[in-house]
């Protein structure tokens, strides 16, 4: 494979940041839109964009001409009851999850439009999409919108530009230390995966590499669920 132009949007941290790791083994030029440099210290070929997702997309001047691939990995977990659910929450999930993910990927078509071989787009969802769960009636909302987006723009921006989306469950990665905080609480959450254990970001990030390179050429438009059988799967003792 020749070296690509890559744009990880969230590559600072958890599995963003995995996936920058991965695309540097791969001799991949990785531009990384985040807040924050610390944890890209070291990390080969990669060239940072200060970029909040709640701000306008402009700030991705720094981009080359042309990109071969888009990875779009902001997310939030905001487990609450709906009834304490407020206008705000619902807008900033919506504007982290969905609406940053589109303004990116309106910003970066130009670019990416000019990739000779065709390029490719990853966004993130969650399990919770697929398999009802009490309290994340925001997170849902806006990740089902991610993967309607998948949909409509694999079919829209075909033959030239792949999309697809990875639905995690829950995986350890910072976002999810207060879920994750304690032998107890890790143990719950991992008695509830038929897989009887929680997901690595490195796993996550090994699938998303996996979309993005040409043995994924004939994938598009797909929400591949990574979440230890939890979507679709039922266990009984």
């Amino acid at each position: 494979m020749d070296r690509r132009s890559v744009l990880v949007v969230g590559g600072s941290s958890g599995i963003g940041l995995e996936i920058v790791k991965g695309l540097a083994l791969q001799g991949d030029e990785t531009y990384v839109g985040s807040r924050t440099t610390e944890k890209l210290a070291g990390v080969e070929k990669v060239h940072h964009l200060a970029f909040d997702v709640q701000e306008l997309p402009d700030q991705l001047q720094g981009l080359p001409d042309v990109l071969n691939a888009l990875v779009y990995c902001p997310g939030t977990i905001r487990l609450k009851p709906f009834q304490r659910l407020t206008r705000e929450e619902f807008l900033e999930d919506w504007q982290i999850n969905f609406l940053g993910a589109a303004r990116t990927i309106q910003a970066c078509l130009p670019h990416l439009k000019k990739a000779p071989a065709g390029a490719s787009i990853v966004l993130f969802s969650t399990v919770a999409v697929a398999c009802g769960m009490p309290f994340h009636a925001s997170i849902a909302g806006a990740k089902g919108a991610v993967e309607g987006l998948t949909r409509s723009l694999a079919a829209e921006l075909a033959p030239r530009i792949r999309v697809n989306a990875i639905a995690p469950s829950l995986t350890d990665t910072p976002l999810a230390a207060d879920l994750l905080a304690g032998d107890e609480k890790r143990k719950a959450a991992a008695e509830r995966h038929p897989l009887k254990r929680i997901g690595s970001a490195q796993e996550i990030a090994r699938l998303a590499l996996f979309l993005l390179s040409d043995d994924a050429a004939w994938i598009s438009g797909q929400i591949l669920h990574a979440d230890g059988g939890m979507g679709t799967l039922k266990t009984f003792k």
